[in-house]
Parts: C-alpha cells; sequence; structure tokens
C-alpha cells in the first residue's frame, strides 16, 4: 500500500518502506534487520599468507645480519690482537740485541720491563753477569728488524719470528760485526695493563 502526499497541486507518490526479515537457520526465528551495521571485511587468505612469509624473511634478515656481524668483529678483534703482538715481538726483539755499555742499565730495564713468566725470572737471575760483561768488554750493539711472521696466536698468547740485524762492536771488534739472527719470541697478553709481554725467547738460526 503506498502513501500519497499532496504538496501544493502536485501529487507526490512515496514508495512503501519494505524490511527485510532475515530467519536464522537452526530455528527460523526472524531476527530484525540491522540498519547502518556492517559486517567487518576480512583480509583475503592470500594477503594474510604472503604478509607471514615477508615477515619471516625479514627476521631471518636480520639474524642473519647479526651473525654476519659478530663474526666480523671477532675476525676484528683477532686481527687487532695478532698486529699488536706482532709489533711487541719486534720491539722486544731490537731492545734485547740494542744495548750498550754507556747505557747499560736503561738497556736492561727496558728488556726486564718487557719481560714475564718463565723469561723473566731467568733474565732477572742473570741480569747482574750480563751487565758485567757488557762493561767489561765495552759492548755497543745496535739492532734492526729485517721481518717479523706470526706462527700461531689467539686473544691472549702469540708465537712471532723474527728476523734481525745486529751491528756489534766490543774490544775485539771495534769496528762492529755485522751478526744475523732468528729469534723465536712467545708473547702473552698482560690483562691489567692490555700489554704483550715475552713469556719466552730464543735464538732458532
Amino acid at each position: 500500500m503506498s502513501v500519497t502526499e499532496v504538496r501544493g497541486r502536485r501529487q507526490v507518490r512515496r514508495r512503501p518502506v519494505r524490511l527485510r526479515v532475515v530467519r536464522t537457520p537452526a530455528t527460523g526465528a526472524e531476527v530484525p534487520p540491522r540498519i547502518g551495521v556492517t559486517e567487518p571485511v576480512r583480509p583475503p587468505v592470500r594477503r594474510r599468507s604472503l604478509t607471514l612469509v615477508l615477515a619471516v624473511v625479514l627476521l631471518a634478515g636480520l639474524v642473519a645480519l647479526g651473525l654476519t656481524g659478530h663474526r666480523w668483529y671477532q675476525r676484528h678483534r683477532l686481527g687487532t690482537a695478532h698486529q699488536a703482538a706482532i709489533a711487541a715481538a719486534k720491539q722486544a726483539t731490537v731492545d734485547f740485541v740494542s744495548i750498550s755499555a754507556a747505557s747499560v742499565d736503561r738497556d736492561l730495564q727496558r728488556i726486564s720491563e718487557g719481560a714475564a713468566g718463565d723469561f723473566a725470572d731467568e733474565f732477572n737471575r742473570g741480569r747482574q753477569q750480563v751487565r758485567a760483561a757488557v762493561v767489561d768488554n765495552d759492548v755497543e750493539s745496535r739492532g734492526t728488524v729485517l721481518r717479523a711472521g706470526l706462527v700461531s696466536g689467539d686473544l691472549d698468547s702469540a708465537v712471532v719470528l723474527v728476523a734481525v740485524d745486529a751491528t756489534v762492536k766490543n774490544v775485539r771488534a771495534p769496528e762492529g760485526r755485522l751478526s744475523h739472527y732468528r729469534i723465536q719470541v712467545e708473547l702473552i697478553r698482560d690483562d691489567d695493563s692490555d700489554r704483550w709481554l715475552v713469556s719466552r725467547l730464543q735464538f732458532v738460526g
């Protein structure tokens, strides 16, 4: 049944409003219509799957980046430690073969300060004998490192082989004599000072 309104002389026919009645499939009961309420739109399953895959890929990339950074940091630390050990071994061998009667006490003290462990004990026990031999023979020796290479090592210990030339003057050779040495130096890193100290030094050729 329609409703007719009269506006002035013109009749306007309004269509009747029909409400859709929904019956539940289980009970058949009528459910009143919901006006202005829309059902939530769920994202398609394919889109959710793609998002999950992207999240997994991103997480895997972050983990791989973290592991790569950690390995690089460890290699960097080890490389830095090896370079410091080689530098310390070169300086130790130069100190050991560079000694003069005019500065013998200072020279021996420098060697002692860079020593540790068995080498420190052995050197300090024979220190006075070495001093007497240097003074009595008027020794003057100066050394130069030719090359040095790491034999083995980690963050706290290292073995370095050093080739050294030394010009030695004494009462028997006042003009000087050139000598060539190959010295193997074992070092340990001191935790307190972070210095590499000589724990063993031996001539190998």
